[in-house]
């Protein structure tokens, strides 16, 4: 095709791919714990409690090395950040099986799995934005986003084909391999000039972490947007099943399998928001202010309209309403970021915020439940999205406006 002929349209896609292949082996071993644990409980290797754990942990020492490792993405290039983690990541995740039978050594290699796996997406989303037009990075985005939601049916599959055991070799082989093809990629590249580094930020600027610059290009509101969307895009969607089971009346079978029909508009969610952007002119304001609007009124609509489909209809509309604003985050304002030289930074920080405030609201969602029920739920739900009305609102004309970002 005469397009492949531009040099800075073949690079994005050679970058794209390679990224979204890793992405995909990432969220293969994210998933695996979850397909397997009946298997493995089944079997008498490990507990409910000890899955419960583990899955714990996980999301602790996966959140808090987004918040580290998105710092050191910074300051150190990407072959050796993601390479590294795709290959400590698969060791780590292959000591899981093979010592089952000693909980403690599985469960903390299990917690370092999460570690390891956070080392990638926050160099990952700096080097693309670097090398790549701002349009085509928010588009190789949308392959990672398509990758991570790859990774739970391709570990279902597996689950099917081989034991729990099997499952968890299988991630790990995917996940050294695409460590490997990285590193080696990776520097081709740096040889070639495909990819550079910090070629955008300004060589004035000695610091490689500048609170200062952050504020002014708006961090605060898109941390409150990670806040919001992290809640919706994990926390709910979590408890969906439980939802349709308590709340619904459906049995646990039933349940599963409308959880499992959700997951595919959800999946398209990152396309929709960046047609709808698109649409829009390429504003981020205007669009933050309609995904929040819509995702307020559909959450409304579930509070009142308790017919179980079209409760459910309204259900998933609202997630994806949701879903579009944390795109708007993570495919548009974290590339954008590309001449602060702080891309990894802030693309770690606001993961973090994300997971952060979805296993806090998790916490909660028992008690409020058993207090209030779920009218209560489901309203809070609503404010969370009129707190995102808020703050998508232009108050004032600021000093870097993010409405049209340079492409």
């Amino acid at each position: 095709m005469a397009v492949f002929k531009k040099a800075e349209v073949r690079n994005a896609v050679f970058l794209g791919t390679l990224c979204s292949l890793s992405y995909l082996a990432v969220y293969f071993a994210r998933n695996t714990l979850g397909v397997v644990s009946p298997q493995a409980i089944d079997e008498g290797t490990f507990t409910t409690e000890a899955i419960g754990a583990m899955s714990s942990l996980y999301f602790i020492t996966y959140a808090v090395g987004q918040l580290i490792n998105g710092t050191i993405g910074d300051r150190i290039h990407a072959k050796y950040m993601i390479g590294l983690g795709l290959i400590c990541s698969g060791i780590t995740s292959m000591i899981v099986p093979l010592f089952a039978h000693t909980f403690w050594v599985s469960y903390l290699a299990y917690g370092m799995t999460g570690f390891f796996l956070s080392m990638i997406y926050g160099p990952m989303t700096k080097v693309v934005s670097e090398n790549t037009n701002l349009v085509y990075a928010t588009r190789c985005s949308l392959g990672y986003t398509l990758a991570s939601f790859l990774g739970s049916p391709m570990a279902g599959l597996f689950a099917m084909l081989m034991s729990w055991q099997g499952v968890f070799y299988s991630n790990t082989a995917a996940l050294l391999l695409m460590g490997v093809v990285c590193f080696a990629v990776f520097t081709r590249f740096e040889h070639t000039g495909v990819v550079r580094y910090n070629q955008f930020r300004d060589k004035t600027e000695k610091r490689t972490f500048n609170v200062k610059l952050l504020l002014e290009r708006q961090i605060v509101k898109f941390t409150i947007v990670a806040l919001l969307t992290g809640v919706i895009r994990t926390a709910v969607v979590n408890w969906m099943t439980i939802y349709f089971t308590q709340f619904l009346g459906y049995p646990p079978d039933q349940a599963a399998f409308l959880f499992t029909v959700c997951t595919l508009p959800i999946a398209a969610s990152a396309f929709i928001a960046i047609f709808i952007f698109e649409r829009l002119r390429r504003n981020i304001d205007l669009s933050l202010l309609l995904f929040f609007s819509s995702a307020a009124v559909f959450f409304l609509l579930v509070f009142f309209v308790r017919q179980p489909i079209w409760n459910i209809v309204f259900l998933l509309l609202a997630i994806i309403s949701s879903n579009s604003a944390a795109t708007m985050l993570y495919s548009r304002y974290c590339p954008s970021l590309r001449d602060t030289g702080m891309v990894s930074t802030a693309t770690g920080f606001l993961d973090f915020s994300s997971y952060v405030s979805a296993s806090v609201f998790t916490q909660f969602f028992p008690t409020i439940i058993k207090v209030a029920k779920y009218d209560a739920l489901i309203l809070i739900w609503v404010a969370l999205m009129c707190v995102g009305i808020a703050i998508s609102l232009p108050w004032k004309r600021r000093a870097a406006p993010l409405t049209r970002a340079r492409e």
